[in-house]
């Protein structure tokens, strides 16, 4: 697969396939798409209008991917017919490979050879975690086994796999979520998206957090899990591919969200706080100097400034110097910086 992000025509089926409603799940608010059962006849639509968008054919790898419910669990038929809707799109070149979005508990042998015959390349399984407490208690309905079995199968088979996870679930702990994040590395998926608990209105989750019998993760405690978490990923050559909910107009809606680290730019917080963490040893210590002026590759300023300059009063905090430049400077190595002093 190319290094070059591929542009993704996402199809929405939210809850169709799964056998239950597990405690934080509301996939309608999540992708502002109302549940309904899926045909061929709607993704042709989908795939035509999408080809139609001014740019489509500027980016060279163009993937379909179906989101929401278990696409596994759905009748035979069903998948039979939705990825022969799409197989005419991959032959002619327009999509180069598809993606499904599954539970652990929903592949088998059979179901494995299915996908890999109508085209699938790639598949994402539900995990959220590898705690069989945290998934009881979470009424995930499957265990840290299941997953485990779903990624061999899956890579026997040939897929690219991907794990979603959910910091935050029930029974979970930064020391839990640390061993899940260790038991996921040795699986050696292809990608993970990092997912933490945000509690919406409507779900039983809400119910217990208005009962005091769940705490959400504060957004703070939530940008740390996820980026020690990234950090020990990305060390073992497994790339996170997305961390945090996608800001939908659904979620915006004032009273949407009960609880929880909801941002609109929490990947960017993680991805700051990752940033930070790694400057901290070139960075002056207190008394050292009165003002600093840093050059990094441009593209790097936004990790640096953070949100709204937080990443700047962090680092006039840990110097004790006031920030008097940040300098674009691309002759430096990408994450490469250097500090000058006053």
């Amino acid at each position: 697969m190319p290094d070059e992000k591929p542009l993704i025509v996402p199809v929405f089926i939210p809850h169709q396939g799964c056998p239950h409603r597990c405690v934080f799940c509301d996939q309608e608010k999540i992708t502002s798409q109302p549940a309904g059962a899926i045909h061929g006849t709607r993704v042709r639509e989908l795939l035509e209008q999408a080809r139609q968008c001014r740019g489509f054919y500027s980016r060279k790898h163009r993937e379909i991917a179906f989101y929401g419910g278990t696409f596994a669990n759905l009748p035979e038929k069903t998948i039979r017919e939705v990825l022969g809707v799409v197989a005419p799109f991959l032959q002619e070149g327009t999509f180069q490979s598809v993606r499904v979005s599954t539970r652990p508990d929903s592949l088998d042998e059979r179901k494995a050879v299915l996908l890999k015959e109508l085209g699938v390349g790639t598949v994402e399984l539900g995990t959220q975690s590898m705690d069989d407490d945290v998934l009881t208690k979470s009424r995930r309905g499957h265990t840290a086994q299941d997953t485990e079995r779903a990624v061999i199968l899956l890579k026997r088979h040939g897929f690219r796999v991907g794990v979603q996870l959910m910091p935050g679930l029930p029974g979970d702990s930064a020391e839990k979520f640390s061993a899940t994040v260790r038991q996921v590395i040795r699986l050696k998926p292809d990608m993970v998206r990092l997912y933490p608990v945000v509690v919406l209105r409507g779900t039983e989750l809400a119910r217990w957090v208005e009962r005091g019998i769940y705490q959400a993760l504060a957004l703070e405690e939530a940008v740390q899990i996820c980026a020690g978490s990234c950090l020990c990923l990305e060390e073992a050559g497994i790339p996170v591919i997305r961390i945090g909910l996608m800001a939908s107009s659904s979620l915006r809606e004032k009273g949407q969200i009960v609880a929880g680290p909801w941002h609109e730019s929490f990947g960017h917080l993680v991805r700051s706080e990752i940033y930070q963490r790694s400057i901290e040893a070139f960075l002056p210590k207190p008394g050292q100097t009165k003002g600093i002026s840093i050059r990094i590759p441009g593209k790097d300023a936004a990790l640096l400034r953070g949100h709204r300059n937080e990443g700047i009063r962090r680092i006039e905090k840990v110097t004790g110097a006031r920030m008097d430049a940040i300098l674009a400077d691309d002759s430096l190595p990408a994450g490469g910086i250097a500090v000058e002093t006053k």
